[in-house]
């Protein structure tokens, strides 16, 4: 009777044991270093760090990252008067041009924006101008044309309110839409 009772005495014992065997730090150890006025992060990098490799991506992956980065941009902007498209922004065009090109049942709308300098028709027609450039860059690029819409906005929809030649600069633009 008294070995039954040793054994399972030790059937409750041994896992706790080993669970306690098992922990990353006592409070031992925690006490000693905080005496020695090390933290547990100075005493960590002192051990074997595990996970730190990045992965390593291919030059596709690579490219495919950099267009997604790019397509946050939806916004082209143009210089005063004029509606053909900067070299400034053509790897944001190439960004979506692709996107558009994989997915074609995707559809994206190009809204054409001017400032308010100019007539309001003037400035309809130019916003025009602004997004046909747009549509005729992604087309280049080999987007269908029913992938995309043209509206033009003119002087209506301002981003800047102000009448500045900064506020004029961020109203003139093309506006990518899905």
């Amino acid at each position: 009777m008294d070995l039954n009772k040793l054994f399972k005495a030790m059937l409750v014992v041994l896992p706790i044991m080993a669970i306690s065997a098992c922990s990353s730090t006592s409070e031992s150890e925690t006490d000693a270093t905080s005496s020695t006025g090390t933290s547990t992060s100075e005493s960590a990098n002192n051990g074997v760090e595990t996970g730190g490799v990045a992965p390593v991506l291919t030059p596709q992956e690579q490219q495919q990252l950099k267009f997604q980065e790019l397509r946050k941009e939806h916004i082209i902007y143009f210089d005063f008067d004029r509606s053909s498209v900067s070299q400034q922004f053509a790897e944001v065009l190439e960004a979506h041009g692709d996107y558009l090109v994989e997915h074609p049942n995707v559809r994206v709308m190009i809204e054409g924006h001017a400032d308010e300098r100019g007539t309001p028709e003037y400035n309809i027609a130019l916003g025009e101008r602004r997004a046909k450039a747009v549509a005729k860059y992604l087309q280049g690029m080999g987007v269908q044309p029913s992938q995309m819409s043209i509206v033009s906005y003119g002087e209506e929809k301002p981003m800047d309110l102000t009448r500045t030649d900064d506020g004029f600069a961020t109203n003139r633009r093309a506006v990518l839409v899905y």
